[in-house]
């Protein structure tokens, strides 16, 4: 039995979020360059830099989980991001230890997030599988090594961010195309 075709109006619902995946896309861009262009800056403004995205991030999973049938994953990784966002911000001065295992737990779990979520996807899953495995490499190397300089830790956020940025800015280009030309999620 095949499904009925999908509307225009179930695709306007469900690609409405793609102007804020572009805009969380390209301020994760910008907070990756920050992070590695000024790499020997103070600790506290590179965790304050990182707690900053990751609550806009973690914000955003909380909106996806809202409006996502499936949203319990995308829940729990926005309740974690906020909890590791604020800490970052309202304690920046820590340890690098402190911070480098809150920012690698972080890595890690939206790496395994955007892994699971690629099964999911028909455009850009090898982007997606490539990211996230990234994402999770970058995780595991500073939590099995927290006490690694933060010049280091910074190159190695930064460089997450960035990953992470160019397949938000690939996943909202996607939703904008199918939003103005529907007959492309038809042939999906």
């Amino acid at each position: 039995m095949t499904e009925p075709p999908i509307t225009r109006d179930e695709i306007r619902e469900v690609t409405w979020a793609w102007w804020l995946l572009l805009l969380l896309g390209v301020l994760s861009v910008v907070a990756g360059a920050i992070v590695i262009a000024k790499p020997s800056n103070s600790l506290a403004t590179l965790a304050v830099i990182c707690g900053i995205f990751i609550l806009l991030d973690s914000i955003f999973e909380l909106a996806i989980a809202v409006f996502s049938e499936h949203g319990g994953v995308a829940a729990l990784l926005g309740v974690v991001g906020i909890v590791i966002g604020i800490i970052l911000i309202r304690h920046p001065t820590h340890s690098v230890l402190a911070i480098a295992l809150l920012i690698g737990i972080w890595l890690i779990a939206i790496g395994v997030i955007r892994l699971v979520r690629t099964f999911a996807l028909i455009e850009h899953r090898v982007w997606n599988v490539v990211v996230g495995v990234i994402e999770i490499i970058a995780g595991i190397v500073i939590v099995s090594s927290p006490n690694i300089g933060y010049a280091t830790l910074a190159v190695l956020v930064g460089l997450g961010f960035i990953f992470n940025g160019i397949a938000l800015l690939a996943l909202g280009w996607s939703m904008f195309r199918v939003r103005r030309d529907p007959t492309l999620a038809q042939g999906a």
